[in-house]
């Protein structure tokens, strides 16, 4: 499949190992699993951060290599449950705060022409996303700006 902003083709990507239940060797509590996910989530990490730092420190030393199979809900789940998920979805986020990295650099930078374009190609990805997420995720009258987005990101 191509690339969305250019004319190359992208990779595939690898796709995880087929497994329905969690190896023998980690064999964390469920519980256990749930109480960390709410504790770093509480502490400020995303969901992906979260999934690696479990992967990599585990709960009570034993590493923990898919969370899902581990406890049977993906992290976001676990998040919702526990309400402790944020007001907006990673990727959205993530995109936000990469618009605004690259806006204050236009500021200080005008003519940064290829910086300018990979703003818009940026601004023009988040609005499809809103659109994406519009009802379920995002407020049905919520709308991009510089500005929203950086009250939305001072406020986490």
């Amino acid at each position: 499949m191509a690339r969305m902003h250019t004319r190359r083709r992208g990779s595939s990507g690898s796709d995880k190992p087929a497994a329905d239940e969690p190896p023998e060797w980690s064999d964390v509590d469920a519980d256990a699993v749930e109480e960390r996910v709410v504790e770093l989530a509480e502490q400020g990490h995303s969901p992906s951060e979260i999934g690696l730092k479990l992967r990599d420190e585990g709960v009570q030393g034993t590493p923990v290599p898919d969370i899902k199979l581990a406890t049977g809900n993906k992290v976001t789940e676990i998040l919702e449950d526990n309400d402790a998920k944020s007001d907006v979805p990673e990727d959205l986020r993530n995109l936000m705060e990469r618009a605004v990295r690259l806006r204050d650099h236009m500021d200080e930078n005008p003519g940064d022409h290829q910086n300018k374009r990979a703003l818009q190609n940026t601004q023009s990805k988040i609005r499809r996303l809103i659109d994406y997420y519009r009802g379920d995720e995002v407020d049905e009258d919520f709308t991009y700006s510089y500005e929203k987005a950086v009250a939305l990101l001072n406020d986490e």
